[in-house]
């Protein structure tokens, strides 16, 4: 049994077209190849001795024979491709019904204007958008009339934007807990309520803060997280995996401002004596870079990642199981600003390692049951642990 399991989420680094992709308008998106072709190549020697090179072409990370990990793919059992969906089924949760999105619309009428009954404020916005670009365009409106700015993503999300200081933090948070309540009805229901505080006094010094805050749909039953915590295991989550569970199965959390943050965090508490799971979100490469079709700072973001990657090894001990993944894909080269329909890679590393090709996997939930069988915990759902391939 490994002792502790660190489980790395590389948020949208997809790697290839799925069977299923077409349906999603995503056939030939493919998120890490076409980034490295779009930039002129990619320096990723990390990855690259982890087998990354024999999943998909991929630019200037050439396929081994011999590599460190043992390297897959998988595909999403689970209908969708947004962020809740990917992580849920990670850990045995099989999504029939996707949570909605009102992308294309903005929310209806009667959400709107139950929203402000309710909150006692007006609301401006109301479409999808950059979290940054709304700032700068009606950020100085909010500041004058006090009205909440409500805007969406791709992604299933309501998003409130409000000064922390004008408006203040913590009525920012009580109208979230309102929409979070509203957006219960089927009719409504999107997975993330998401708090964004911001600070600066005109367009040019608008800044969002860290004090972010989620209300997320709770898991529709007992995930591996669940399980873990029963049975007296720590789970500790880094960056957003605490609000996607809605803090459903987590021991202690730590919040990130930045990728690299994160793995300055893991490298922390990987020098700490614990028994269980890290889970840890990465969502640089989504956030700031795949939504924003931005191939060359997801490239620079990456290269990061790889080098951080590099720094972590040398702290796992004997008995560490490190799985690198991810939720699904953002090919920043694809049209529009929605998540792609993806495979996405799995590599399992540890350091008594006989590396050996996982395959394609049939849900992302063989990850949650290879943790599950480590620590001897049962999940009666989806998922076909891999655990004895990588021993």
């Amino acid at each position: 049994m490994f002792k502790r399991i660190f489980l790395v989420v590389m948020d949208s680094v997809g790697c290839g077209t799925a069977p299923l992709s077409h349906l999603y308008g995503d056939d030939g998106a493919n998120t890490i190849s076409h980034i490295a072709e779009a930039t002129g190549g990619i320096h990723l020697p990390v990855l690259e001795s982890f087998g990354y090179g024999n999943l998909t072409n991929i630019s200037g990370v050439r396929p081994t024979a011999h590599s460190l990990a043992s390297y897959g793919k998988a595909d999403e059992l689970s209908t969708g491709k947004d962020t809740m969906t990917g992580h849920f089924e990670m850990v045995g949760i099989h999504t029939t019904q996707p949570f909605k999105t009102f992308t294309d619309t903005g929310f209806p009428k009667d959400l709107i204007d139950l929203l402000e009954e309710k909150t006692g404020h007006k609301i401006i916005g109301n479409k999808a958008a950059s979290g940054t670009e709304i700032l700068k365009e009606l950020g100085e409106e909010h500041l004058k009339t006090g009205a909440m700015i409500v805007y969406t993503s791709a992604d299933s999300v309501l998003q409130i934007a409000c000064h922390e200081e004008h408006f203040g933090l913590e009525e920012l948070y009580r109208c979230c807990q309102i929409a979070r309540e509203i957006c219960l009805d089927e009719k409504y229901k999107v997975g993330r309520i998401i708090a964004r505080p911001f600070l600066g006094e005109d367009k040019d010094t608008f800044k969002r803060t860290p004090n972010r805050h989620d209300y997320a749909l709770s898991p529709a039953h007992e995930t591996t997280l669940d399980a873990l915590k029963q049975a007296n295991f720590d789970v500790i989550s880094i960056g957003k995996i605490n609000d996607i569970f809605n803090t459903c199965g987590i021991t202690e959390a730590h919040k990130t401002v930045s990728n690299h943050n994160g793995m300055e965090i893991l490298n922390e508490i990987a020098k700490k004596d614990f028994e269980g799971l890290c889970f840890v979100n990465l969502v640089d490469f989504d956030a700031l870079y795949g939504h924003r079709r931005d191939a060359e700072g997801y490239k620079e973001c990456l290269e990061e990642f790889d080098r951080d990657l590099g720094n972590f090894l040398p702290l796992m001990r004997e008995d560490d199981l490190l799985l690198i993944t991810a939720d699904h894909g953002n090919d920043p080269t694809w049209t529009g600003t929605d998540h792609t329909r993806e495979y996405v890679p799995i590599f399992a590393y540890h350091k008594n390692m006989v590396a050996t090709d996982l395959g394609i996997r049939s849900s992302f939930a063989d990850l949650g049951q290879t943790i599950a069988e480590n620590f001897g915990v049962k999940l009666q759902h989806i998922g076909d642990s891999f655990l004895k391939e990588i021993k």
